[in-house]
């Protein structure tokens, strides 16, 4: 199996833009016209290959893919299917779901929240009520928050979703393709992912998979030119074409890591492995005292928090420059409230490579003269 230690690359334990495949990386060495019927069933391959893998029916669904971050991707979809006779409830526990509040706020949406700790998974009792009391016909959440690693309950706001008649909208973005989702068992009429993440492409565009009813009925809601879903959808179903430039070379890229994903037995495959790489990351990092604030229960294996060693000789930007020139980067944290960072468990990773990475960091707080293990007192 290829070990990303053979290369002098760096590896990103961050949850994207991660470490890719030697055959993602070629697949972007050729030119390709982006208005060229080869190019256009290229597209096609890849909206097909998305359905698949969110099992969902073609003749029920469409996979619109538009250029950008993971977030115009979620712009795309409030700022093009909520109208201003709509009601939509933004569930936040950590920063994407911030995020979700100030794209709502920048639209000008109709919308309400409903906000959890960001150390506590979504209440699902508490967005009924809320949902109910509120009138709310849309609801917004992130499935995995990338901020802390905690995965949110999915199956249960789709029910409740669904019982109430509110639409789903679902920030996919640390979980599709590296977390099975069943679309329409969920309840989800628009789930948002991105190239850069566990279906381990690079980043340049995002994607949507939306219950093709629904979108039909956002006619005249599109708030934006660029980010208007419904007419690139009507293009995609015209010509097969992007309405503006597309990332010819990220799009290649990212038809070879569908191949991958299928080679390696698909998104419940991919699954397994992130749990083996959290695992073994978890045993590693407990061996050397480091904490986690997540409760385990809640936590998914797609990123980890760990709170900084509250010993008087850690700094962050050293701890995290000494990495690096070992060959290894992980993120800063993003919690409000404590001091930490953060290490991917997704990307062409595996078991090896988070041995590595914990022995590294071993290395770095000797070399910093931090004692190992670290105390109780220390790893809070």
């Amino acid at each position: 199996m290829y070990s990303n230690l053979d290369s002098k690359e760096k590896i990103l334990f961050t949850p994207g833009p991660l470490t890719t495949s030697l055959k993602v990386k070629r697949a972007m060495l050729n030119d390709l016209g982006s208005r060229d019927e080869d190019f256009a069933r290229l597209v096609y391959s890849i909206q097909q290959k998305l359905l698949t893998i969110g099992h969902c029916d073609a003749r029920d669904y469409a996979a619109i893919l538009m250029p950008g971050s993971g977030t115009y991707g979620v712009e795309s979809v409030l700022s093009s299917v909520i109208g201003n006779e709509d009601k939509l409830l933004v569930i936040d526990n950590g920063a994407y779901g911030k995020r979700l509040i100030m794209i709502a706020q920048a639209h000008k949406l109709p919308f309400e929240v409903v906000s959890f700790s960001e150390g506590d998974i979504v209440d699902s009792d508490v967005v009924e009520t809320r949902i109910r009391e509120g009138g709310c016909n849309y609801v917004a959440m992130v499935h995995c928050e990338t901020s802390t690693g905690i995965l949110n309950p999915l199956l249960k706001i789709g029910s409740i979703c669904q019982k109430l008649q509110a639409r789903l909208i679902v920030d996919a973005m640390s979980s599709f393709g590296g977390i099975p989702i069943d679309i329409k068992k969920n309840s989800i009429s628009y789930l948002i992912s991105s190239s850069n993440k566990c279906i381990e492409g690079v980043p340049g565009f995002c994607f949507v998979i939306a219950q093709i009813n629904e979108l039909l009925g956002s006619e005249g809601k599109a708030r934006t030119l660029g980010l208007d879903l419904l007419s690139q959808y009507r293009a995609f179903i015209f010509d097969g074409r992007f309405r503006f430039t597309p990332p010819t070379q990220v799009i290649a890229a990212f038809s070879q890591a569908l191949v991958l994903l299928e080679e390696e037995g698909g998104a419940c495959s991919r699954y397994e492995r992130y749990k083996e790489n959290h695992a073994t990351l978890m045993r590693g990092m407990s061996k050397l005292g480091f904490i986690c604030p997540v409760q385990r229960e809640h936590q998914s294996p797609i990123i980890t928090t760990f709170a900084y060693p509250k010993h008087k000789n850690f700094r962050f930007e050293k701890f995290y420059q000494e990495l690096k020139n070992r060959g290894y980067l992980i993120y800063q944290g993003k919690l409000s409230e404590a001091d930490c960072f953060r290490v991917g468990c997704i990307g062409h990773i595996f078991p090896h490579d988070i041995e590595n990475l914990v022995s590294a960091i071993e290395r770095v707080c000797v070399s910093m003269d931090i004692p190992l293990p670290l105390k109780e007192e220390q790893g809070a």
